[in-house]
């Protein structure tokens, strides 16, 4: 059993197309998407028609929920500008979406915990801003009653892989078209990968035991980058651009 797990694409058509791309190379079939797939300042009305056109599972995140549930007037600077491009088709499409699911009964998908669309699981930020891993007893809790060996989720755009006491393993493939923000929730911080490069991740089950291999991809982002400028985004332009919010 081998397949690729994408999360956090956020619009950016031309980081997802060459993700796709490289999973196509690779001989992979299989996709599973955990989620905010249009919210942002870029390209979202392709990267939705490229996605609804894939043959994958998908789960709804926390963006792409805001895009249907709030009126466009009350929605923040990411969301408004994609909801403005998309269409009714779009928009049904992520109504009929679950906020988790079962793949092939061994993956649970989520987009950021199993009970919360908007909560960080593997990563926790501190009062001062900064940003580091979870510890091991507050990840196993959200992991409470969860029976799958492995356990996919995205929302912080940083890619980890935590192996559980019990076995199970955890993994967020990072983000697709995102690699750096900035939050104010819990506290103020920034999110920053470090390089341009889209990411995804293979996921394998050899000899009973599920493998993860953490993908960057190099596409054209100084593209995405221009348009994030354009649109009045030069933090997002910055991390598309370099990784690092400047």
């Amino acid at each position: 059993m081998r397949f690729a797990a994408i999360a956090d694409v956020h619009g950016n058509y031309l980081a997802l197309e060459a993700v796709l791309a490289d999973i196509r190379t690779l001989g992979i079939e299989e996709i599973v998407n955990l989620g905010d797939m249009a919210s942002g300042p870029l390209d979202a009305r392709r990267t939705m028609d490229a996605l609804m056109a894939l043959d994958a599972v998908h789960v709804l995140g926390n963006h792409d929920r805001y895009l249907i549930d709030q009126a466009p007037e009350k929605m923040g600077s990411w969301d408004r500008p994609a909801h403005a491009q998309l269409e009714s088709r779009h928009l049904d499409w992520l109504r009929a979406l679950p906020p988790t699911r079962v793949y092939r009964d061994q993956v649970f998908l989520c987009h950021a915990t199993p009970a919360h669309d908007e909560i960080y699981w593997l990563d926790t930020v501190l009062p001062n801003g900064t940003v580091r891993m979870s510890s091991l007893e507050a990840i196993e809790q959200e992991a409470k009653g969860i029976t799958q060996p492995l356990i996919l989720c995205g929302h912080t755009h940083l890619a980890r892989a935590v192996r559980l006491g019990d076995g199970r393993l955890i993994v967020n493939p990072g983000s697709v078209g995102s690699p750096g923000y900035r939050d104010i929730h819990p506290f103020p911080h920034v999110v920053e990968a470090g390089t341009p490069d889209a990411r995804y991740a293979i996921l394998e089950l050899a000899r009973g035991n599920w493998r993860v291999t953490f993908r960057h991809v190099p596409y054209d982002h100084d593209a995405m980058a221009a348009l994030a400028r354009q649109n009045g985004q030069p933090e997002l332009a910055s991390a598309l651009a370099t990784g690092w919010i400047r």
